[in-house]
């Protein structure tokens, strides 16, 4: 009878012992289930995130390639403006050439006594002095303002491309640490789960 006593004690002994590894297990496995419901969220939402940056960093791209575009239409639209100013500048050089003419005109008529038309050249001189006058302040108010704006306009295209290009930067920047965080929590999870098997 005490053998069977004390091999009953073994045994309640034994089971007790293994009740409480079983229970050990179970509460490992639960921190495991939530450790591992954790990641998986966090994964889920840090995927989220990295399509979010993605999309954001695709329409930046879409902004900078419009942005190119509108600076080549100001580089036309200047190149047009220029070639009106230039074809301006020649019909002003030859009205100039005309008023010399007319003048040398008057002079040889002047030396031929031909008095009566003296007062009609000094009034055509005069207008077309006045007129040349207005048409080089107008030209050069055109050429300058013109000049002024696309300056102007360069600089805005270029400073926005220059904080473009920043932020295209600082986005991918985002979206390599958001992809190293998923790796780094596939890693965690895997150590994890091999360290729960071992234990097993």
């Amino acid at each position: 009878m005490d053998d069977s006593g004390a091999i009953l004690c073994q045994i309640s002994s034994l089971k007790d012992m293994l009740d409480q590894i079983t229970r050990e297990i179970e509460s490992e496995i639960v921190k495991c289930s939530e450790i591992e419901s954790s990641l998986a969220a966090r994964e889920s939402e840090l995927t989220k995130t990295l399509y979010v940056t993605q999309f954001e960093i695709n329409g930046l791209a879409t902004v900078t390639a419009n942005s190119r575009i509108s600076l080549n239409f100001l580089e036309k639209e200047l190149y047009c403006l220029r070639m009106e100013r230039d074809d301006l500048q020649k019909r002003i050089n030859a009205k100039r050439e005309g008023f010399t003419t007319l003048c040398l005109e008057f002079q040889r008529d002047l030396d031929k006594g031909e008095s009566d038309e003296v007062g009609t050249l000094l009034s055509e001189r005069d207008f077309l002095e006045h007129e040349i006058s207005l048409l080089d302040k107008k030209n050069n108010a055109l050429k300058n303002s013109m000049v002024a704006f696309v300056d102007e306009v360069l600089e805005d295209l270029q400073n926005a491309n220059s904080a473009l290009q920043v932020e295209i930067q600082n986005r991918q920047q985002e979206n390599e640490k958001v992809l190293k965080d998923i790796e780094d929590m596939k890693t965690t999870l895997l150590s994890t789960v091999m360290t729960d098997d071992d234990n097993w």
